[in-house]
């Protein structure tokens, strides 16, 4: 049999949909990045499906360049043999810590009030550390791609994360702002 480097599936496929192969393939401990396909545009079905320990995600339909740049992205963050960020309960970088079962982040070990939406953008980045991520990309992580908000929703909660975390924009510890690009978690992270 072969061992590919990677698998995209498909939610919805007729005899397995794809969340069943992957929580079958973690099961037995298989880590093989897999990056899933969906029509569902709803954020808790994309939040259960990285919780099981999918490395990405892509709302059909879309463009054949983006499954490119994630799959390239994917990879590069890829640990062979090691669980993805995406599956780690505990994400810490620094003094930074996010627990994903409690859905609670502190810095310095004191807890930090954030907005629900601020703790889902702050969660995905630090599960794609180094990676630039468009605004059009963290509207649909946080809002969804039928949420009626604009792009400056994303630059409101990144104020907001920026603020909680004493992180300077001009020289970032954390959130690094890339000029009509996006964002990028710019710091190292570790999943446990």
């Amino acid at each position: 049999t072969e061992n590919p480097d990677l698998i995209v599936s498909d939610v919805l496929m007729p005899k397995i949909d794809g969340r069943e192969l992957l929580r079958t393939l973690r099961r037995v401990d298989n880590w093989i990045p897999v990056i899933l396909l969906t029509q569902v545009g709803e954020a808790f079905e994309r939040a259960m499906a990285l919780e099981e320990g999918a490395d990405d995600y892509i709302n059909k339909p879309f463009e054949p360049h983006e499954l490119v740049a994630r799959i390239r992205a994917v990879l590069r963050r890829a640990k062979p043999g090691k669980p993805p960020l995406s599956a780690a309960w505990s994400l810490t970088c620094a003094d930074l810590a996010f627990d994903r079962r409690a859905r609670r982040a502190y810095l310095g070990g004191e807890e930090l009030t954030l907005t629900p939406k601020a703790l889902v953008l702050l969660e995905y980045l630090m599960t794609h550390p180094d990676e630039l991520v468009s605004r059009e990309r963290l509207l649909d992580v946080v809002w969804g791609w039928d949420y009626p908000v604009g792009s400056r929703a994303v630059d409101t909660r990144v104020a907001e994360l920026r603020r909680a975390l004493g992180d300077d924009a001009a020289h970032p510890r954390y959130i690094e702002t890339m000029p009509g690009q996006g964002y990028r978690f710019a710091a190292d992270v570790e999943g446990r």
